[in-house]
């Protein structure tokens, strides 16, 4: 007798048995930081040593604290990982990824701001961050490692010509 409908009688090819074992658990984590620029269109960024020792250049950024706004958030964890008082400007845009960390799955949702440069000096006395420097705006596409956050400085180059993000004339 032929098997019925939906069934193969054995595993298809191509599929895996899930492993056996404890899943982990999924936390959801939510930051902000952002693209803070000087009156020169320069902007602060923090560098950061990965598992292989490899320098990585990435927008500042931080837990939001209770009782904190997004945009309180991104200014705080500006000044502390760079030494720059700033004030918010615009949204920039959210990005959302996955990774895992020790015995969980998380689940990130970073809040991105154009911030713009008030005082302060310029300073790597974070404990996570190993390097600082001003960089200039065009050139943020070379130096950062993330691709969201080269999107979102796009972003930020089209809003401050006068464009809106989507193409057309600001009013």
């Amino acid at each position: 007798m032929p098997p019925s409908a939906g069934r193969s009688g054995g595993t298809k090819p191509g599929r895996r048995k899930r492993r056996r074992g404890r899943r982990l658990k999924t936390v959801d984590e939510t930051s902000a930081g952002g693209l803070v620029l000087d009156g020169d269109n320069n902007a602060a960024v923090i560098g950061r040593l990965d598992r292989r020792g490899r320098l990585l250049w990435s927008l500042p950024k931080g837990h939001i604290e209770a009782g904190e706004t997004a945009e309180e958030t991104a200014v705080r964890e500006v000044a502390e990982e760079t030494g720059i008082h700033s004030r918010v400007l615009h949204p920039l845009g959210s990005i959302d990824y996955w990774f895992v960390a020790e015995d969980r799955r998380v689940h990130k949702t970073v809040h991105h701001f154009l911030l713009e440069a008030l005082g302060g000096e310029l300073s790597d006395e974070d404990v996570e961050v190993t390097e600082v420097a001003w960089v200039p705006l065009g050139e943020l596409d070379e130096r950062l490692a993330y691709a969201d956050e080269r999107r979102l400085v796009r972003r930020a180059a089209e809003l401050l010509a006068g464009r809106s993000p989507n193409g057309a004339e600001s009013a």
